[in-house]
């Protein structure tokens, strides 16, 4: 009850400063799942977007907290209903990992260019409204949610400290993160069912390719690039017959995701 209330709270101000000055604001959902508050609404000039949040209790806008946005695939999209998205573990597992971290899981309408500039203007919001360490600032993406992800990174990749994206393709500005130079973690099934691994194979390639042309060592590349293929038999040891919606597995897989908090 005191998360919901904070966030209200947090959201009230926000939207009293929204009509005073003409900016943004929050509309704060009521129900929860899994420890996230549901169906907030940022009023954006963009439009509306739709996302579940988890604030911790402690938080009280007096210390910098981490930020975490998980964009989850075709099924968390807003379309699927309140609270789709809240059926991937990303989330719920990244509670785990860092106690002042505030959490938020969009439900985008696509994994198309508007929805990556909505993920923007909401990390961009967080930002500027709560008290946000901006060198611990994550990203992830899954299925759909990673295409979106990749475009996020080749449009404002210095927003984030470092980003994985899982069961996924590559579709954004390559030489964008490269400047960039923000760490990604690519993870994937060697025979994943609908995208395959070759575009990820490809994106690490091309992407340590620019790091060399920069002038980076060996060293240095594999800490700002990460390809992680698994075989079969790590997605039947989670309970997967299917490596796509395996991909789940990566959220509860320490090495995965204490890269993506712990080396950063």
């Amino acid at each position: 009850m005191k998360r919901i209330f904070l966030l209200c709270l947090a959201a009230l101000l926000c939207l009293s400063s929204a009509s005073a000055e003409g900016e943004a604001g929050i509309t704060p959902g009521t129900e929860t799942q899994r420890g996230f508050v549901n169906d907030n609404v940022l009023h954006a000039e963009i439009g509306d977007i739709h996302f579940s949040s988890y604030i911790p209790d402690s938080y009280d806008g007096g210390t910098p907290y981490a930020l975490f946005v998980t964009l989850p695939g075709w099924e968390g999209l807003y379309f699927q209903g309140v609270g789709a998205n809240m059926a991937e573990d990303f989330g719920p597992e990244a509670t785990g990992y860092v106690e002042d971290m505030i959490i938020l899981s969009t439900q985008l309408n696509d994994w198309g260019d508007t929805s990556a500039d909505m993920a923007i203007a909401l990390t961009e919001y967080f930002l500027a409204n709560y008290n946000i360490d901006p060198e611990r600032v994550y990203l992830h993406g899954m299925s759909g949610g990673g295409e979106t992800a990749s475009l996020v990174l080749g449009k404002r990749p210095e927003l984030y400290t470092a980003c994985l994206v899982t069961s996924s393709q590559w579709d954004g500005d390559l030489a964008a993160l490269a400047a960039a130079r923000t760490p990604l973690y690519l993870a994937i099934g060697a025979q994943d069912s609908y995208y395959g691994a070759d575009s990820f194979r490809e994106t690490y390639a091309a992407l340590c390719d620019l790091y060399a042309q920069q002038g980076l060592s060996a060293e240095e590349i594999d800490r700002l690039v990460v390809l992680d293929i698994r075989e079969q038999s790590f997605f039947a040891e989670n309970g997967f017959s299917d490596q796509h919606a395996g991909g789940q597995a990566f959220a509860h897989d320490a090495s995965v995701m204490g890269w993506l908090f712990g080396e950063h």
